[in-house]
C-alpha cells in the first residue's frame, strides 16, 4: 500500500463513471482491477431527552465500512481540541508561580475521538448491547427510543484500476440510501510510496493532484475539490492518552558510543504509528472521505 489522495467531482453528469473508465483506459493504460465499495453511517445521541439532564450539544458518529474495517469518528461539539489544551497550557502562568498543574487542564476528553472495529456490524451490536442513546441521524427520535436499523446513509459504488505497476486509481458514485448521487470520489494511490509529508499547509501533494486531475474527462464548468489533511491534525486524530503516559514515564537509556551494533542506523526511516501502510492506510483514507462529506452537508 502507498500513499494516497482523495478528490471530489461535485458536479459530474450521469455518464461520469462511464467517462472516467473511458479515459483510464484509452489514455493510462488501465486495467481494471475489482469494483470499489464504501458504506457511511451517521448517528446523532439523544442525551438531551434524559429528564434533568442538560447537555450544550448532542454528539455525532459517523462510521464508514472498507473491507472488513469499520472506521468511527465521533465528535464531541462542547469538548475541546487537544490543539487548544497545548495552547492554553503554554500561556497559563507556571505552577511555582501559583497556577494551575498541567494535568489539571487535561479535559476527560476531546473533540473527536477514531477507532477502528471489527467486524462490520460491531458497532451496532455494541450500541445495541449497551442500550446506548444514539439514533441514526435522518430518524426522528422520542425520549423513549433505542438505536434501530443500521443508520444506513449512502454509500460509494465504482471501480478499481490499475496504472501501469505503480499507480492504484479509485472512483466511485456517491449515492444516498434512496439512489439519488452526490457526485463522485476520487483516490489515487502511489505504490513505491508508503510515507509522504507535505510541503503545502492543507497537506495536498502536487503528485497526487496531478493524477487525479488527469484522469478527469475534459469537461467545461467541471467543480472539483482535493482532499487533505495535514500532518499536525492527523497527529491530534491519532493521540491515545495511555500511550503519551507510557512515553513520558519511560526512562531512555543513553547509547554506548563504542557498540558497533548500535550505531550507524540514526538516519534510516523508520515505520511508525499514521503512516500510509496496512490499516493506517485504509484509516487515513476514511478519516478524509468522511470529512469531505460532512464539509458538504451530505453526512
Amino acid at each position: 500500500m502507498g500513499f494516497t489522495g482523495l478528490a471530489r467531482w461535485i458536479n459530474p453528469p450521469t455518464s461520469g463513471l462511464d467517462l472516467i473508465t473511458e479515459n483510464i483506459v484509452r489514455n493510462h493504460h488501465g486495467v481494471k482491477r475489482g469494483r470499489w465499495s464504501l458504506s457511511v453511517r451517521s448517528y446523532r445521541s439523544t442525551f438531551g431527552s434524559i429528564p434533568g439532564l442538560q447537555v450544550p450539544s448532542e454528539r455525532s458518529i459517523c462510521a464508514l465500512t472498507m473491507n472488513d474495517n469499520v472506521f468511527v469518528l465521533l465528535e464531541d461539539p462542547a469538548a475541546p481540541t487537544r490543539a487548544d489544551i497545548l495552547a492554553g497550557v503554554q500561556n497559563t502562568i507556571s505552577p511555582a508561580e501559583g497556577g494551575p498543574l498541567a494535568s489539571a487542564m487535561v479535559p476527560t476528553h476531546y473533540r473527536n475521538a477514531y477507532l477502528t472495529l471489527r467486524p462490520p456490524g460491531a458497532l451496532e451490536q455494541l450500541l445495541g448491547q449497551l442500550n446506548a442513546r444514539w439514533v441514526p441521524v435522518r430518524q426522528v427520535a422520542t425520549s423513549s427510543q433505542r438505536p434501530q436499523g443500521t443508520g444506513q446513509q449512502l454509500f460509494v459504488e465504482g471501480h478499481v484500476f490499475a496504472i501501469g505497476s505503480d499507480w492504484l486509481v479509485r472512483v466511485g458514485n456517491v449515492k444516498l440510501a434512496g439512489g439519488a448521487v452526490k457526485g463522485m470520489l476520487l483516490e489515487a494511490e502511489y505504490l513505491p510510496l508508503p510515507v509522504l509529508h507535505s510541503q503545502s499547509a492543507d497537506g495536498t501533494s502536487e503528485l497526487l493532484s496531478n493524477m487525479l486531475l488527469s484522469v478527469l474527462p475534459n469537461i467545461g464548468d467541471a467543480k472539483t475539490v482535493a482532499v487533505a489533511v495535514s500532518d499536525s491534525q492527523w497527529e491530534e486524530v491519532l493521540w491515545d492518552r495511555e500511550e503519551e503516559e507510557r512515553q513520558n514515564c519511560e526512562i531512555i537509556s543513553p547509547e554506548d558510543p563504542d557498540d558497533i551494533f548500535v550505531a550507524g542506523d540514526e538516519g534510516l526511516p523508520c515505520q511508525k504509528r499514521g503512516d500510509w501502510v496496512g490499516v493506517d492506510r485504509d484509516r487515513r483514507s476514511a478519516f478524509l472521505i468522511i470529512g469531505a462529506l460532512r464539509s458538504e452537508g451530505i453526512l
